[in-house]
């Protein structure tokens, strides 16, 4: 057992200052499997290093998609590591040979997640689940599904299922997206807008966004040029504006 703080600090520079280093790398599969286990930041800080043993070492981990799944919680749009996080995911989930039900499982959660994120953490997953959909055109019917979600009484998904296997994900709709349009933050709205568009082949680039932070958002808004808008084309004669009103003969505006 070691403190939380010396796992944090080892698992931060384990995948490029000490596994290259290492003339067995595949030493640290114990040490790095039990802290992917333990769960919040520490296992997200252990991805990088499970990533290196399982490309470039043939490490075998059968539940390492359902363990990544289970890490999808509300904090993960909170979190210190956010970027790294969706990083790994993003080449995680990567893979055309992944089956439809899986990846649909996490576009689902992340998509129900979403609801409580922020609007820097929306403007980078929400291209991301659309990268997603172009990777896998299968889980295309999430969007696509015939009179959903209006037609569904409620939502099949089971949240509470740690298993992306039985979900039941692929039977529901992303109706959490949809929500999104309507989001005060008319970035997000616009953002969330695109999947009611075909989308195109070509996968956004999110490297830019990953790192995006409130302050940044802020700061891009209150530079942003005012732009005047003509209200009115008539000037307003009367108490309610009309010409040949009773109002406009007693009552001026002067």
């Amino acid at each position: 057992q070691l403190p939380t703080g010396l796992y944090k600090k080892v698992l931060v520079i384990l995948h490029d200052s000490i596994l290259p280093y290492m003339n067995e790398p595949t030493l640290m599969i114990d040490f790095l499997t039990v802290a992917y286990g333990i769960g919040g930041a520490i296992s997200l800080l252990a991805l990088n290093g499970l990533f290196i043993l399982i490309h470039q070492h043939n490490l075998e981990y059968p539940d390492f998609y359902k363990k990544l799944y289970s890490l999808l919680d509300p904090s993960i749009y909170h979190v210190k590591y956010r970027a790294r996080f969706f990083h790994l995911a993003d080449l995680f989930l990567s893979s055309s040979h992944l089956p439809a039900y899986l990846v649909a499982a996490f576009i689902k959660r992340l998509s129900r997640l979403a609801l409580t994120a922020p609007p820097e953490a929306l403007l980078m997953v929400i291209p991301f689940i659309c990268n997603l959909f172009r990777r896998h055109p299968a889980c295309r019917v999430l969007v696509h599904r015939p009179n959903g979600p209006e037609g569904m009484s409620e939502d099949p998904y089971i949240m509470e299922e740690e298993k992306p296997s039985e979900s039941r994900a692929l039977e529901s709709s992303l109706w959490e997206i949809q929500s999104l349009q309507n989001h005060y933050h008319p970035d997000v709205a616009k953002a969330a807008a695109i999947l009611n568009q075909s989308l195109s082949e070509i996968e956004d680039d999110i490297s830019g966004l990953l790192e995006l932070s409130a302050y940044e958002l802020f700061d891009k808004e209150v530079k942003k040029k005012a732009i005047d808008v003509p209200l009115e084309f008539e000037q307003v004669r009367g108490l309610f504006g009309k010409k040949n009103d009773i109002f406009a003969e007693h009552f001026t505006l002067d």
